[in-house]
């Protein structure tokens, strides 16, 4: 099952119904006062990457071949990795790379294939200090980032004007909204892979940090090949033939009622294809035997700790990662109960891959 990124107008009245605590605290679903948006152009160090609600809808896309990038890489990245001024840092043994000296604006279609390899390969790769990739402006990256797949269209929240693949996620104040959150809430993690629903979910996506706090506001990701193996293998012999239900309902209904607009193919690991954002159900199983695996098995990748990389920003920071691989989560703890969020600005691009391969 799965909802396609059509956009539509609310269907349900919203004037007498109690609004929702927000689905997720990291996102806007609503356009702001113009008195506000006034105020957020005027600090916004990146004011044209604000967030906008135009009222625009896109038809289902029909079904593609996609060609990993990747798979057209020099194993050795000699072309990515040429320079003596670069320097690989990595996040943990298993997982997460950081890369500094390297200028992504500059990079050739042969440094984008190995780009793709290594990503595939260390799941997440940081790279620092971006400025000049930052400055080419939303035409020019989205350009850029159609190499690695098709555009997609987030189904609901903020975009820029004129530029509706970009996904903005952009905090400043929000006090009762926060308060309203925790009342509920005990923790503002929400594990999941971006827009998995898709027929095609994304492959490569990248996050790029315009404005954010000195400390905190970190993103958590998880291997979810690794997780895979770790299961005993009567275990993985029970789940192979599984299949989970990916849908945006509960995502679109919660926009609605807000008012809102509504196989590794690289590494041939295989990975645990799940998530808690957007799952309603495994197919062949009862809801009371999906609810319990379910669980298990999102505990089982929240707690492994041993296969999780966090990625602590600084502004200009460009991250890139297996969305096909991995869980993340956005970690909201740069507020306070007297001020609200500090600011925290980012834009995501996400490229359309193949359709998921199941192992069985």
């Amino acid at each position: 099952m799965s909802i396609t990124t059509t956009m539509k107008p609310p269907s349900i009245p919203t004037s007498n119904i109690e609004k929702p605590i927000s689905y997720d605290i990291n996102i806007p679903y609503l356009a702001v006062t113009e008195e506000e948006q006034v105020r957020l152009q005027a600090r916004a160090k990146y004011s044209q990457y604000l967030p906008s609600w135009d009222p625009v809808w896109f038809e289902p896309l029909p079904p593609f071949e996609f060609s990993d990038p990747a798979l057209r890489a020099d194993a050795s990245k000699a072309t990515l990795l040429r320079g003596s001024d670069i320097k690989l840092t990595d996040m943990t043994p298993r997982m997460g790379t950081v890369i500094e000296g390297l200028d992504l604006s500059t990079l050739n279609d042969g440094a984008k294939d190995e780009l793709a390899l290594l990503v595939s390969e260390r799941k997440v790769v940081a790279f620092p200090a971006q400025g000049n990739f930052l400055d080419m402006g939303p035409t020019a990256q989205q350009q850029w980032m159609n190499y690695f797949g098709k555009l997609n269209y987030q189904p609901v929240s903020g975009s820029i004007k004129g530029h509706p693949g970009f996904h903005i996620i952009h905090r400043d104040g929000n006090k009762e909204e926060l308060a309203s959150f925790f009342s509920q809430k005990t923790t503002s993690c929400l594990w999941h892979q971006d827009v998995s629903y898709e027929h095609q979910p994304p492959g490569y996506v990248m996050l790029g940090l315009l404005e954010g706090p000195e400390v905190g506001g970190d993103t958590v990701f998880a291997a979810t090949d690794e997780a895979y193996r770790r299961l005993s293998p009567s275990f993985r012999a029970m789940i192979d033939p599984i299949k989970a239900i990916h849908s945006s309902a509960n995502m679109i209904n919660h926009t609605r009622l807000l008012g809102g607009l509504v196989l590794h193919p690289v590494t041939n690991e295989r990975c645990l294809f799940i998530n808690g954002e957007f799952i309603t159900g495994f197919q062949g199983l009862k809801q009371t035997e999906y609810k319990a695996l379910s669980d298990f098995l999102l505990n089982h990748i929240v707690t492994g700790h041993d296969f999780q990389a966090r990625v602590h920003w600084k502004p200009q920071t460009i991250v890139i990662f297996d969305n096909r691989s991995t869980l993340h989560s956005a970690i909201v703890d740069y507020f306070d109960e007297q001020n609200g969020a500090k600011p925290r600005h980012i834009f995501r691009l996400a490229a359309m891959a193949e359709v998921p391969m199941p192992v069985a």
